[in-house]
């Protein structure tokens, strides 16, 4: 009865014992979930037993909650202490007594999903500064070249291919390269008016991002619903929607279309200012198709800070970017081959190896962003439980999840005192979409592994969450 009651508060379900219109009256009253496809499970997280189960092997899209199963694979195969390695060294001939480089300037790319980022600002602190020092510290006064970034660690597909085209221009739904830089992501600056007045742009920052943007964006209302359309690599896109009326500096934040390019346009800036005089104009080794590869001699190299801190803000913070890089770095670790496809089959090979079911699961990126990743709530049970009992590095997995109503994507959720250091959960939301998965320990200690992802649901999500939390409170005051 214990499960019965569980699945009937949850309003998600009719039992078979029960006629339709009782289903109906009782647990679809609710219209939001009258037409949802829902997956549950909750097992023992010592046993693996299985507590609670209902439609568990159903494939369905979760969200950032697939953030649980790369970072998973990352931590396992990869380690707590991998790091990323972005290297800046110089080709051709330098004459030491003149100062005249003749050779580029040549910044290589290692795959770092943190160079220059928010997150990082203490680790990465000053790092291009250092970079123009180390450069000036060889007595280079004249470049008779350019400045080339070579990003072709990972393959020229930055953004997977099932992504949605209304992310793609957005900083969330900003690419993984071979170099990236500042979580490339850049700052469109506008003024609004009242009324349906277009919104005028202010700035871009940084100015190297600037390029061109049709802007059909309209001041209306008090909701942001701005976006921006770009591709990868692309020299033009737009802006569209509407943003909220009488800013006088909204902000829209959005994906860099070429990161390596931007970072040799900054690194050939910061090297003039220097006083270091250069004959080319910043360059990447994808746009030079026909480049001579030369021997690079190595100057400097910035190290990333290790993968589990990385992937502590991947998961606390749902960074799609640090996943994206982390499927790609798995297939070049493994395959030899930097693609979002490759590092899916090593995660695949990694869940079957760990004893997980595949058959039904769809790994379209690393993230979650995609609305074809499929998944299901028993197999991701399973890998939160082989986490925690057979896992090398359970304790960077655990730390890396949000606190219930404390920190993260969770800061908002689960704040009843009750959650406190009961809960560490990974959430997932996109349209129609919301998930939670994660260890919990009830009142009386039992810990257990859930997951819970609905699909396809109508009306506010915040209704979907209040019965979510109520139903995980009853589990962890009742057991």
């Amino acid at each position: 009865m214990r499960i019965i009651f569980f699945i009937f508060s949850l309003a998600f379900l009719t039992i078979c014992s029960y006629s339709q219109e009782k289903s109906s009256e009782t647990f679809l009253a609710d219209s939001s979930l009258a037409h949802a496809s829902v997956s549950l499970c909750v097992a023992d997280a010592k046993t693996g037993d299985i507590l609670f189960d209902y439609n568990s092997g159903t494939s369905l899209t979760p969200a950032s909650v697939m953030k649980l199963i790369t970072s998973a694979a990352a931590l396992e195969l990869l380690g707590p202490g991998y790091t990323f390695k972005t290297a800046v060294g110089y080709t051709g001939s330098l004459n030491k007594r003149s100062g005249r480089l003749k050779g580029n300037i040549i910044i290589t790319g290692g795959g770092d999903p943190a160079l220059g980022s928010k997150y990082f600002s203490e680790h990465y602190n000053g790092f291009l500064a250092s970079w123009v020092e180390e450069i000036k510290k060889l007595g280079i006064k004249r470049i008779k070249g350019r400045v080339i970034t070579d990003d072709s660690y990972y393959d020229y597909l930055p953004v997977p291919a099932k992504w949605l085209w209304e992310d793609e221009g957005n900083y969330y739904g900003a690419g993984a390269y071979g170099l990236s830089v500042y979580d490339n992501t850049y700052e469109i600056h506008l003024k609004t008016f009242s009324g349906s007045f277009p919104a005028a742009i202010k700035e871009i920052i940084p100015d190297e991002c600037r390029f061109e943007l049709s802007n059909f964006l309209v001041a209306s209302g008090t909701t942001d619903e701005g976006y921006v359309f770009a591709a990868p690599y692309s020299t033009r896109g737009w802006l569209a929607g509407d943003i909220p009326v009488n800013q006088d500096d909204f902000v829209l934040k959005a994906s860099v279309t070429d990161p390596p390019l931007l970072l040799a346009k900054i690194v050939n800036k910061k090297l003039k200012a220097s006083g270091i005089k250069i004959s080319g104009d910043p360059t990447t080794i994808r746009l030079e198709q026909n480049y001579n590869t030369e021997k690079v001699v190595p100057i400097t190299e910035t190290i990333s800070p290790p993968l589990t801190d990385i992937i502590e803000v991947l998961n606390h913070e749902s960074v799609n970017l640090f996943a994206e890089h982390l499927i790609k770095e798995l297939g070049k670790k493994f395959k030899n081959n930097g693609s979002t496809a490759s590092g899916a089959e090593v995660i695949i090979e990694f869940l079957k190896n760990s004893g997980i079911d595949t058959n039904g699961m769809f790994i379209e990126d690393g993230s979650g962003l995609s609305p074809l990743n499929a998944i299901n709530t028993k197999e991701l049970v399973n890998l939160l439980f082989y986490m925690k009992n057979k896992g090398k590095y359970f304790s960077e997995y655990y730390s890396s999840l949000p606190d219930a109503g404390k920190n993260g994507t969770l800061k908002n959720y689960f704040m009843d005192p009750l959650f406190n250091s009961r809960l560490k959960a990974k959430s997932g939301s996109m349209t129609r979409v919301k998930g939670f998965a994660g260890y919990l320990t009830t009142v009386s200690g039992k810990e257990m592994v859930f997951s819970i992802i609905i699909n396809n649901y109508s009306g506010p999500s915040k209704k979907i969450i209040s019965e979510i939390e109520d139903n995980i409170r009853e589990l962890i005051l009742n057991n």
